[in-house]
């Protein structure tokens, strides 16, 4: 039987550190403690954890500098969490590369749900065999190694970023609405910002159109949603 997954909880507050990892132990995780951002990073070489709870307000490094690192190495689910409900630093964390934040305070089974549904979403070693690689024009995804490729040159997308890049792929030329890519993508129980979705799209167009600011792949249906645009024949 498979060991619990391993969450790697990030806080500089003693008391909401241990207390959350009392708590996602009960709940059958294994837990690994951190109390500032080089710590993290040594405790991430050190576990390899299934997921990062990552508090955005940090000592020495912050959460926003320890993100970016991490994603720099890793495809880990990284949630963030903060204290500050300005919509800039909710941005700020999607942009480097975190999959989803938590505003404190928030309710356990909340967190809990959102890091089970993280969970489901990550890459594992037990991939659906079956699953067949999607190109459309330049753009090539392989769901089994999870890599992206645009015009032949290798692509680094996080988690919910490639996620939502397959499933615009695999539907390429239909509309899907705003409620079916957050549902599919972050799932039905998702209650955070909807804007998170705009936020992820930017930056999937960052990474694959030649002009992000043009974008001629992923379009703007104003009213409804998103669609990739099929090439013309």
């Amino acid at each position: 039987m498979a060991d619990p997954p391993t969450i790697l909880v990030v806080d500089d507050e003693q008391s909401y550190r241990d207390a959350l990892a009392v708590s996602l132990r009960r709940e059958g995780f294994l837990v690994q403690v951190a109390a500032d951002g080089l710590e993290a990073i040594d405790r991430f070489e050190t576990y390899r954890p299934a997921l990062v709870l990552l508090d955005v307000m940090l000592p020495r490094m912050s959460g926003i500098d320890v993100c970016r690192e991490l994603r720099a190495k890793s495809r880990v689910p990284i949630i963030m969490l903060t204290a500050r409900d300005a919509e800039i630093d909710t941005v700020v964390g999607l942009e480097v590369g975190a999959d989803d934040y938590v505003t404190k305070p928030f309710r356990l089974r909340e967190l809990v749900a959102r890091i089970r549904a993280a969970l489901r979403r990550a890459p594992g070693e037990e991939e659906d065999a079956n699953a067949e690689v999607v190109e459309v024009a330049d753009v090539r995804l392989d769901p089994i190694r999870h890599e992206v490729s645009v015009r032949g040159e290798a692509v680094q997308l996080a988690l919910k970023e490639f996620d939502l890049l397959e499933l615009l792929l695999v539907n390429a030329g239909r509309v899907l609405t705003r409620d079916t890519l957050m549902d599919r993508v972050w799932g039905p129980s998702y209650v955070g910002d909807t804007k998170t979705l705009d936020v992820h799209i930017k930056r999937l167009r960052a990474k694959i159109e030649e002009n992000p600011s043009a974008p001629t792949r992923i379009t703007t249906i104003r009213g409804l949603g998103y669609r990739y645009e099929k090439p013309k024949v």
